[in-house]
């Protein structure tokens, strides 16, 4: 199967659509706006066109991302981004919430408190409750408070959108992220996502493909084999095998990535290729910052990945992607750029497990490695139809 989840689940595509209160436009006086995404980079990019919506909707907005760690590493990339605040909230999963420091939480209210908040809008997955950071926002004096919520949240918000998911309908998250913030009058005709790629970041990564005898500016795939839940993981030996076809078929390199922590599983892809093709297949885990993994998929060819941030960033680039959806949930497929979304639909879809529950990992496994060639073959293909059709209207204009 190959459409956006979202669309295809009988039990969703049917549904009747809830009826939204209606919109209470903000006024010209809110000027300063916390927006609260506490999740991982992904999310946090899902989220860029309604912070963009945010920031359209009249002149003087100041927007603070209030983010994890990693939602954070995004800020130098989002121009709609004035000021962030680092938060690792405890009611959110991070790995350093091990050892959370409640002390850190009163230091982050307090910033926030001084912070001056018109108001404040709140991000979240419809898995997720919207009223401890409801609770955080309430006690840290901001007057206006926006989320989506399935529960009455009382006197904790101020602008309350009934949550209708999954119970009447899903969406793409960045259609809900939109919809909220419609909710108060917030809206653009651009609902793309949004990632900066600047010029030094594409200098230092042309300096390390060079090095590595790549040509930048010929054509490659990138193959990201890693994801935070091992429910998202594509076997290893399988993306290897994958990266031998692409590399044997097409002549193009192949460049493997993941953080530094995840360099035996780039290695165990490398493993897993016949070695007459080891020489095209690149080892970059842990080599590059998040600009320069930007600037590689930017110019990829076609980015093979489980769904991860890096998904999300090819939807940012416009780069086509296939994406090894696991059926954990259904609402974060591409946005908006070529692609291929990869499953077999499985009795225990959406599950929102970090490890599959019934241990078969079926949703995944069911997908064939032809299935996989064959679809980023195909986007490779309709690319270079696509740059054929847009040369001959280049040359006509150039002097």
């Amino acid at each position: 199967m190959s459409e956006p989840l979202f669309l295809k689940q009988p039990e969703f595509a049917h549904a009747r659509r809830a009826a939204d209160p209606e919109p209470r436009h903000w006024g010209s006086d809110v000027k300063r706006i916390l927006c609260v995404r506490l999740d991982n980079l992904g999310d946090v990019l899902m989220t860029t066109p309604a912070l963009h919506a945010l920031c359209s909707a009249a002149s003087g907005k100041h927007i603070t991302l209030l983010a994890s760690r990693s939602g954070v590493a995004l800020s130098p990339f989002l121009d709609d981004v004035d000021d962030v605040i680092e938060y690792d909230a405890p009611w959110v999963s991070h790995p350093s919430n091990c050892n959370h420091v409640s002390a850190n939480d009163h230091e982050v209210q307090n910033r926030v408190r001084r912070g001056n908040f018109d108001a404040a809008v709140i991000f979240t997955v419809y898995s997720q409750s919207a009223l401890p950071a409801a609770m955080f926002c309430y006690t840290a004096g901001i007057p206006r408070r926006l989320a989506h919520c399935r529960e009455n949240p009382y006197a904790l918000l101020t602008d309350w959108l009934r949550d209708p998911e999954p119970q009447q309908r899903t969406r793409h998250e960045v259609e809900r992220q939109l919809d909220l913030v419609r909710h108060v009058g917030a809206d653009s005709l651009d609902t793309g996502m949004r990632f900066n790629v600047c010029g030094e970041d594409r200098r230092t990564l042309e300096a390390q493909l060079v090095a590595r005898g790549v040509d930048p500016q010929a054509g490659y795939f990138v193959l990201h084999p890693g994801a935070t839940a091992a429910s998202r993981r594509y076997p290893a030996e399988r993306f290897g095998e994958v990266a031998a076809r692409l590399a044997k078929e097409t002549g193009a390199p192949v460049l493997i990535t993941g953080t530094s922590g995840e360099r035996a599983l780039a290695q165990a892809v490398i493993a897993g290729a016949t070695p007459a093709t080891h020489a095209s297949l690149h080892d970059l885990s842990g080599t590059l910052t998040l600009g320069e993994l930007a600037a590689l998929v930017e110019r990829a060819s076609v980015l093979v990945s489980n769904n991860s941030g890096p998904v999300h960033l090819a939807s940012a680039l416009a780069t086509p992607v296939v994406d090894l959806y696991a059926l954990t949930n259904p609402q974060h497929g591409p946005w908006q750029t070529p692609s291929r979304v990869l499953f077999r639909d499985v009795e225990c879809r959406w599950c929102y497990r970090s490890v599959c529950p019934q241990a078969h990992h079926a949703c995944l496994l069911g997908v064939t490695l032809d299935e996989v060639v064959r679809a980023a073959l195909e986007l490779d293909g309709e690319a270079a139809q696509r740059k054929a059709r847009c040369a001959p209207a280049a040359e006509a204009i150039v002097p």
